[in-house]
């Protein structure tokens, strides 16, 4: 069964404890644990030996989507404690200032796709260039974002095309105009659906969607049934 859950930072903004203690006994299967922001980084991963992860069945981990080149190799050596676990790293390209420094992680690094007010990295051609630079990356892909950019889903499909011999897991969400992701709808649950015989069965399902407890199972409910593949 396809794993299924939660970014943390979806759930409580910066507060990876208070995100996965909200998650405890909602039968999801699958967390990334979320540093978007610089600041949050060090404290996760301080963290990371006192957390119960054992409920889990795929794990992954998102380094922060903005800071100065100054700061890359301290970030990508502080990342480097995740390597023995195994987790996907997932990475925005246009953060990425030395891709040698990136490199080093080898498999571990998950590229996403960008959403509208990225500058690269938000189509399969742009990602392709990135992908050269890090031969041994896999791929997130973000359905909201690639539907945000194409809302015909003809890149989206372009997209797990493409790339999916590299896909590692799905961000999924409805991202809006403004670019904030929001709960997943019944029209993007059929817009994603033109997808689903794409994605393999056995990658992971993140949802970034806004959610309180209540909504956990309708939520994952909702993503297993865009993301599931027709019968034949």
């Amino acid at each position: 069964m396809r794993p299924i859950g939660f970014s943390t930072g979806a759930l409580a903004l910066g507060d990876a404890a208070r995100a996965l203690s909200m998650l405890d006994g909602a039968r999801t299967t699958a967390v990334e644990l979320s540093a978007l922001r610089l600041h949050e980084l060090a404290p996760l991963l301080a963290l990371l030996p006192t957390l119960d992860l054992s409920a889990f069945e795929y794990i992954s981990v998102h380094a922060p989507s903005s800071y100065d080149a100054a700061e890359e190799k301290q970030i990508v050596d502080a990342l480097a404690a995740i390597v023995p676990f195994g987790w996907p790293i997932v990475v925005h390209p246009d953060t990425i200032h030395d891709f040698d420094a990136w490199r080093s992680l080898g498999a571990l690094v998950a590229i996403e796709n960008m959403d509208r007010r990225k500058p690269i990295g938000r189509t399969a051609r742009e990602l392709e260039g990135i992908f050269k630079q890090l031969p041994e990356a896999r791929f997130c892909f973000d359905i909201g974002h690639a539907r945000q950019i194409d809302a015909t889903m003809s890149e989206a499909r372009f997209l797990v095309q493409e790339l999916g011999p590299r896909l590692a897991q799905l961000h999924v969400s409805v991202v809006d105009a403004m670019s904030r992701h929001d709960p997943l709808s019944d029209e993007a649950v059929a817009a994603f659906r033109q997808v689903a015989p794409w994605v393999p069965e056995h990658v992971p399902l993140i949802l970034e969607t806004p959610s309180r407890p209540g909504d956990f199972a309708s939520q994952a409910q909702l993503a297993a049934d865009a993301l599931s593949r027709p019968s034949p």
